[in-house]
């Protein structure tokens, strides 16, 4: 999640993962089902995460104690915690999309088709 930051944009997001796939296979050490299966609730967590932020961008804040910085802080920390939470509990489908895509690709590299730069 660290390498995809603000990125909305499909082909940024798909290069991206690409880009965070050739890390993966340079490392000469084999990607098993439980890292793809991390990666995959890692990068959904993201997904719902931005989502989340996306939802609430417009919604103004009121009370004795509201608004400010700190809370600007604190809510992108909490829709940080409510997308891991999410993508734990089964999330919105897009990891076994996303696990599927990881598992492909490695066996294809397997099998020579994809090569590391």
């Amino acid at each position: 999640m660290s390498m995809l930051g603000n990125i909305t944009d499909t082909a940024q997001v798909n290069y991206a993962l690409q880009q965070q796939a050739n890390a993966k296979m340079k490392a000469d050490k084999p990607f098993n089902v439980e890292e793809a299966k991390k990666a995959a609730e890692d990068f959904e967590a993201f997904f719902i995460t931005t989502t989340l932020e996306s939802m609430f961008a417009g919604v103004k804040t009121d009370g004795l104690m509201g608004g400010g910085s700190a809370e600007k802080i604190y809510r992108s920390m909490m829709f940080n915690e409510y997308g891991k939470l999410m993508a734990k509990n089964g999330g919105v489908g897009v990891s076994d999309q996303i696990m599927s895509s990881i598992l492909a690709m490695q066996e294809m590299n397997s099998q020579g088709y994809i090569t590391a730069k």
